[in-house]
């Protein structure tokens, strides 16, 4: 099966929200529409009928177009079964372990709380694409508003352990804040130094960041490097924890 076209479509001031096109049915989903009018525009501009609504969180710069695109479209909505009481109407509730059929294309659901208790991740194996929300960014993950850190960190690696050719959609153009504050912890990086740079003229050109490759954020991001003697060391940290490393790399960031 032909693997899923995806459109990136910016949404609010920095958010991306997604269109998963299955061009053999015309079945065609969205990932957390912040907003509805860009979503419409997007699928106008392609011929596109919305059939699904999938949601990562409750957050209402990730679901505040739910109702309107449910509404214009009769699109299915899907998201977490631990946020059933936050997000309104949801048609299907999924949770670790479940799997969802889009059109042929089978989602697989991680739990992965730490920014909300209860925000999920999907994953598409034959797209190599991984919607993680706002649990991870390139080079960086979520603020961590309802969760713990030795939950943000179990989330982290559980996607850490996906190929390193899955593509990252994450829900927001954070990259290059991201990218400096990783170099004021990992400077002698020099896969890091490369990738920052590339970042600085991608956006210097009005182009994304995103998506990025696990592979490559597998090295340069410090969130997903919390068990490195290296990042464990740039946050004062020597032989301690991974949780408590990484508890030190988010208040470093929230604070940076």
């Amino acid at each position: 099966m032909p693997a899923l076209e995806i459109v990136l479509v910016p949404a609010l001031s920095d958010n991306y929200v997604y269109l998963l096109h299955d061009a053999a049915s015309g079945a065609t989903a969205v990932v957390d529409p912040g907003e509805a009018a860009p979503v419409e525009a997007a699928l106008a501009e392609r011929g596109w009928k919305l059939t699904h609504i999938l949601n990562t969180h409750h957050h209402a710069d990730h679901i505040d177009g739910n109702e309107a695109l449910k509404a214009k479209y009769g699109a299915t909505l899907v998201g977490p079964k631990a946020e059933a009481a936050r997000i309104p109407d949801m048609d299907v509730t999924v949770a670790e372990g479940d799997t969802y059929d889009f059109a042929g294309h089978t989602a697989q659901v991680f739990d992965t709380p730490g920014h909300t208790t209860g925000h999920i991740s999907l994953y598409f194996a034959d797209s190599d694409a991984l919607f993680p929300g706002d649990t991870l960014f390139s080079l960086g993950c979520g603020r961590m508003f309802e969760g713990t850190p030795a939950q943000f960190w179990d989330s982290l690696t559980k996607l850490r352990k996906l190929p390193d050719t899955t593509y990252i959609y994450c829900g927001h153009e954070y990259t290059a804040a991201n990218a400096k504050f990783a170099l004021s912890i990992d400077g002698d990086n020099d896969a890091l130094k490369a990738r920052a740079k590339e970042i600085e003229e991608q956006r210097a050109n009005g182009e994304p960041t995103i998506p990025s490759l696990l592979g490559q954020e597998k090295t340069i991001n410090p969130f997903l490097r919390a068990d490195d003697p290296a990042i464990a060391a740039a946050v004062g940290k020597p032989g301690a924890d991974p949780v408590d490393v990484f508890a030190a790399v988010r208040k470093g960031k929230d604070n940076f």
